[in-house]
């Protein structure tokens, strides 16, 4: 039996059932991603520059410990801290961003103790058998703020110039593919946008399905290439100011971008840093790293433009709602590049098997992709206990992501999974693909 607790610190779900065996599976594997992405990094390089976009790695693997702690274990249970001052070290809610460089952390080997320490304790109290309500919710909880912070753990590394992680059973993709070139016609039609109330574990930004019209429209058939881009990038599309809105040609000269975010040229023409090698640019292969102004600039260029998350939404789910782009089953290594099983990008042509119904594809994985609408809440919208997550972020300010990409864990994502980052981050694995106009 669940603990019994106040109706206001209940989760808005919906009542939901899972085996307790699915959700230890779960905690586990999302640990073994975390260890596996810090494991092989020295002491030195944990110890990384105080930028905007990051975090110390030694401080992100506890806060992920004291999340799991706070929701699965004190919230749940009513469990006394396992670790006395944990909240004045992890709570990001409270501990300013730039603060965390100062903090009198504990080493290297007290964290993963803690960290060990926190998962027993809740694999230790999970009840038999099935889990509902919020057993069930506030274990999976911690499961999915582990799965993101993992994604951040491995954009960092990218950032950093440190080497690929080590993922286990991970295979590079091919650097060669060929274009997907045209649109699909999507007819109107008055859509539900949004996760019914039926679906488990969505975010409160998600809540719920209300009807939305949407125009007829085409979409490109798969995303944006870095072979396509680079026509853009090569036709002087970094200096050209009437490509660019005011606020984006003001990022552009802060940040002295001439091309995106890791590329340079050699002799032979562009090459690209991934990780810490530096390869010739696959042209093929989804544009990445590129922020909301780069795709902005790029689409006034080509005669295109972004399309609305409730377009996005339609394309990968059509009008009947489905929860991935082929249908009800889950995402497997056929139909989508998730989970980091490439190790970065493929060409835009692969995972057939992963089309929507309305034939576009890689609309989960590979890359997330920018939309022309802003973060905002849904129709009715009620903050989950965990308050942090959406509404601190309805400011204007956070286009919506959709889609996954290489590095988002299979488990986590869905057609209707919204994300958000400001229109200047080119750090995280964003692309994009365009409408006709």
């Amino acid at each position: 039996m669940s603990a019994s607790k106040p109706a206001s610190l209940k989760s808005t779900q919906p009542e939901v059932w899972l085996r307790s065996s699915e959700v230890a599976a779960a905690l586990q594997d999302a640990r073994r991603r975390t260890l596996e992405l810090v494991a092989d990094l020295t002491d030195e390089q944990l110890r990384v520059p105080l930028l905007p976009i990051i975090n110390p790695i030694l401080w992100e693997i506890g806060h992920v410990a004291w999340f799991q702690e706070k929701w699965a274990l004190r919230h749940l249970r009513g469990a006394p801290p396992v670790l006395a001052h944990g909240d004045s070290l992890y709570d990001s809610a409270a501990v300013a961003h730039d603060t965390r460089w100062d903090l009198k952390l504990p080493s290297r080997a007290d964290t993963l103790a803690y960290m060990q320490e926190v998962l027993d304790r809740v694999l230790d109290r999970l009840p038999a058998g099935d889990l509902a309500e919020n057993d069930a919710y506030f274990h999976w909880l911690p499961v999915m703020h582990e799965d993101m912070h993992d994604e951040a753990f491995t954009y960092t590394r990218q950032t950093l110039g440190y080497p690929a992680p080590r993922i286990a059973n991970a295979q590079p993709a091919s650097l060669e593919g060929e274009a997907v070139p045209g649109d699909v016609e999507i007819p109107g039609a008055e859509f539900l946008l949004g996760a019914p109330p039926s679906e488990a574990f969505v975010f409160d930004n998600e809540k719920w399905s209300h009807p939305v019209r949407v125009e007829p429209f085409r979409i490109a058939r798969a995303p944006v290439s870095n072979g396509e881009f680079a026509e853009f990038v090569d036709d002087g599309g970094y200096r050209r100011h009437e490509l660019w809105s005011d606020d984006g040609w003001a990022w552009r000269e802060k940040a002295r971008a001439e091309h995106p975010l890791y590329w340079s040229r050699d002799r032979a023409g562009w090459v690209q840093r991934h990780f810490d090698q530096v390869r010739p640019l696959p042209k093929t292969h989804a544009i990445i790293h590129v922020n909301w102004f780069e795709a902005e600039a790029y689409c006034r260029w080509a005669k295109r433009r972004l399309p609305t998350e409730a377009e996005w939404e339609l394309a990968a789910a059509t009008s009947a709602k489905r929860r991935f782009p082929w249908g009800e089953e889950a995402p497997s290594a056929e139909r989508a590049n998730l989970d980091g099983r490439a190790l970065g990008c493929i060409p835009v042509d692969a995972h057939a098997a992963g089309d929507s119904a309305a034939g576009c594809r890689q609309m989960l994985g590979n890359v997330w992709e920018w939309t022309a609408s802003v973060f905002a809440p849904y129709p009715g919208f009620v903050v989950d206990p965990y308050k942090e997550y959406s509404e601190p972020w309805f400011t204007g300010e956070y286009p919506v992501l959709r889609g996954g990409c290489w590095a988002t864990r299979s488990r986590l994502i869905r057609n209707t999974w919204r994300n958000f980052y400001t229109r200047d981050r080119r750090d995280v694995f964003g692309g994009f693909r365009t409408c006709a106009l």
